[in-house]
């Protein structure tokens, strides 16, 4: 009887090493960044209606269909848009004013980054915008991490006594007053056509003038 070769056995797959496996999650996420990064720009100069997937993927610089292996739509980037550049922001702010003493040391800082974010990267203020009708869970989202963020700041600042003449009810309001007042100043100095070099530093010390007289030690009760 003739004997029959065995079969060979299958090879085993080779296990994926974890740098390989922690370099594609890195491409991964540098491509999504870049999407994201894209979006925003095309928001900037386009408006939401307007920022299709091909304009998106365009200025990226990567195939159509790769966008999908991202994001499921055009809905669920933008859905992500505000919030993560917001994160970034904010995280900035967070860095800068690592280290600085009082609330009002933190402030400047802090009215300062915001500024100067905002002048290098005027497509945010669409983004923020546009939001509210085009990406409403965005615009919420964004909202409610900066109030919480600046409620949580003026509540530190009322127990550590530098703000005395207000009470813990009234802190909601106030930190609405001082995103609102952020807001308007850059609306009058950076949200035009031909823009300034910046929020004038004359409109700086005002803000923190106003904000020492009306939130200080000293500020008047009724």
């Amino acid at each position: 009887m003739a004997s029959e070769t065995a079969a060979p056995a299958p090879r085993k797959a080779r296990p994926v090493s974890a740098v390989v496996r922690q370099s594609r999650e890195e491409r991964a996420a540098k491509t999504r960044e870049q999407l994201l990064h894209s979006a925003a720009h095309v928001v900037g100069e386009f408006g939401y209606r307007d920022a299709s997937i091909q304009r998106i993927t365009s200025h990226a610089g990567i195939a159509q269909g790769t966008f999908y292996l991202y994001f499921e739509s055009r809905q669920a980037l933008f859905d992500e848009l505000l919030p993560h550049f917001g994160l970034h922001m904010l995280e900035e702010v967070r860095q800068r004013a690592h280290g600085a003493k009082g609330f009002f040391e933190v402030e400047e800082i802090g009215v300062r980054t915001v500024f100067q974010y905002l002048f290098a990267n005027p497509w945010f203020w669409r983004v923020l915008n546009e939001a509210e009708v085009e990406a409403p869970a965005a615009w919420a989202r964004h909202h409610s991490e900066v109030t919480q963020r600046y409620k949580k700041f003026l509540k530190r600042a009322r127990i550590e006594g530098e703000i005395t003449s207000y009470a813990e009810s009234e802190l909601d309001t106030l930190a609405y007053l001082l995103i609102a007042a952020r807001d308007y100043l850059y609306v009058s100095h950076l949200a035009k056509p031909k823009r300034a070099d910046g929020i004038p530093e004359s409109v700086i010390k005002t803000y923190l003038r106003f904000l020492r007289n009306g939130l200080g030690p000293g500020a008047a009760r009724a």
